[in-house]
């Protein structure tokens, strides 16, 4: 198999993913790190930071920047650590279990750097990173209008160049910015004479610069979210970030490495909220016995724990593409935009899962503000919304796969034209088919306008999605050989396959009709045979494995 490319585990199967089993000695030191951190520093401030403590919150977040926890990808010579992406990640996933805390530092430690490090000038990387660093100025990134939210190119925000050609003049408003009420520069993106989309970068001291009222948000109350206004702010041409009317290429591309960040965000809640579910379940009693001994409990257990595998098998298989692409992170985020969009998905519906399912365990308890799952609960809802909400990820994936197609990047018209419909015993080359045989369907139905029918085209990307998960979670049991992976990825492939068929059974019926829609069927039918499993047995096994670790295990 050639290097993976984007949209290439539809065509190849993967000879080797990178999984967290393959994490090096420095790797599980910062997990290290981050964990000890996160122990000594966060959790004995959760109160304090859920009340607003934003001298707390701040503090916090500069200790982090001592241990070097903000600048795990910046160059050395900017303050940073000058580490890899799974680096990066691993304090994510650590960082991840509070959603208050956790917004406040990917702001910083992500959306906040980045776009400088990758598309900065010497001049900007200089004046600003190691001070973003450090944490010596916090960060965030304003690109969400009233009026564009998933459509950020709708954005009002206008900057005029000024007759003397020293500086833009900028006004507008934005909302929803995490890290906005306290932050001292802002990443601000504007339409250039109106018109043309250009990042602007906007320190908080300049005249015109005004962060508007904390919001009062149903979760995430710790962490600052204000609306900011500019009011004729004169940024210096020097603070153009990028390239005028290029905007759209720092936008976009910091939100695909920003919606891989948040599915490993999310399995880091996720981790600690399971075990939070395992420790209730096993303390409290009811008719007589623990309820950890209650089926139903333990397949809730077991299915919190299927999907989190899934999850994680997934994110550290991208990463490890994006990073063994040899390409610039952001080129590389790029690359393998639509895996980003289905990791976004795939992380954050886990993670409701996980957290609805917490609080269902913990019965009326987990309904009372003294429980942490009650938190959990109202922090997660806002994962399917911000980095794009789902639905519009849901349409980026699978129309930017059709655009790679169209580039002749990904060669999917002859794999469609050459598709065997033949059932094969291997349920992830049958998942494949289905994906294909469905974007053939589709395209055959609707041609060039099969990006305007909704419907389907978000049915397909579920579709996609799952063969790369079912692919993913696969190929890591069989990596590692241990049984609780193989068992995890078979709950989930009997799963996943039902969902396959359902899905594109009402796929087919939008894009078929009569005998053909017969004969469709027929194919399906033959794609989506598979061996049943007791996948009762199988979660109850893998229950009793977290019953007994106290934890999530593979």
């Amino acid at each position: 198999m050639s290097t993976p490319y984007g949209g290439s585990f539809l065509l190849d199967a993967p000879l080797d993913i990178f999984t967290p089993e393959d994490f090096t000695a420095e790797h599980r030191a910062i997990a290290n790190a981050t964990d000890d951190f996160w122990t000594r520093e966060v959790e004995p401030n959760l109160e304090a930071i859920q009340q607003q403590d934003f001298d707390v919150l701040k503090r916090t977040l500069r200790k982090s920047a001592e241990l070097g926890l903000v600048g795990v990808l910046l160059p050395e010579q900017y303050g940073g650590m000058e580490l890899d992406l799974v680096s990066s990640m691993i304090v994510a996933e650590g960082i991840g279990r509070d959603g208050s805390y956790a917004v406040c530092h990917g702001a910083q430690a992500g959306i906040g750097v980045l776009p400088i490090s990758m598309f900065g000038t010497e001049e900007q990387k200089q004046k600003y990173l190691p001070r973003l660093a450090s944490a010596e100025l916090i960060a965030a990134y304003a690109l969400t209008e009233a009026q564009a939210g998933s459509d950020a190119m709708a954005a009002r925000t206008r900057a005029d160049l000024s007759p003397d050609g020293t500086h833009y003049v900028l006004s507008g408003q934005k909302v929803w910015i995490s890290n906005g009420g306290i932050a001292d520069l802002y990443t601000v993106f504007a339409k250039v004479g109106g018109e043309k989309f250009t990042a602007f970068l906007v320190e908080r001291a300049w005249p015109g610069v005004s962060p508007g009222a904390e919001e009062k948000k149903m979760g995430l109350k710790g962490s600052s979210t204000t609306a900011v206004y500019f009011d004729n702010v004169k940024v210096p041409v020097e603070n153009v970030l990028g390239e005028i009317g290029r905007g759209h290429i720092v936008a976009f591309n910091i939100l695909n490495i920003g919606r891989l960040s948040l599915a490993v965000s999310a399995h880091g809640k996720c981790r600690y909220t399971l075990a939070g579910a395992i420790r209730y379940a096993q303390e409290r009693r009811a008719f007589g016995k623990s309820i950890s001994e209650f089926g139903l409990i333990q397949h809730k257990l077991a299915e919190m724990a299927v999907r989190m595998y899934v999850n994680e098998s997934m994110a550290y298989r991208l990463i490890g593409h994006i990073q063994d692409s040899g390409q610039p992170l952001m080129k590389a985020g790029e690359e393998f935009a639509a895996e980003c969009a289905f990791l976004k998905i795939f992380g954050s519906e886990t993670l409701d899962y996980v957290v609805d399912e917490s609080l269902q365990i913990h019965g009326g308890y987990g309904y009372h503000q003294d429980y942490p799952v009650e938190r959990a609960y109202r922090d997660a809802r806002i994962n399917r919304i911000f980095e794009g909400t789902n639905e519009i990820n849901r349409l980026l994936a699978t129309g930017m796969l059709l655009r790679r197609a169209r580039k002749g990047t990904l060669p999917l018209a002859n794999a469609m034209k050459n598709l065997s419909t033949t059932a094969t015993p291997d349920v992830i080359a049958n998942a494949k088919k289905v994906g294909l045989f469905l974007l053939g369907v589709a395209s055959k139905k609707y041609g060039e306008s099969l990006e305007e029918q909704q419907e389907v085209v978000a049915g397909i990307t579920d579709v996609l999605m799952n063969a790369f998960a079912l692919e993913s979670a696969t190929a890591r049991a069989r990596k590692t050989g241990k049984q609780n992976a193989a068992d995890m990825a078979a709950v989930f492939a009997d799963e996943t396959m039902e969902n396959i068929k359902a899905s594109a059974k009402t796929l087919l019926a939008a894009c078929s009709e009569g005998d053909a829609l017969r004969t469709n069927l027929a194919l399906l039918r033959g794609m989506t045979a598979y061996e049943l499993v007791n996948s009762i047995a199988l979660r109850r096994r893998i229950a009793g494995r977290l019953l007994q670790a106290g934890k999530y295990i593979v």
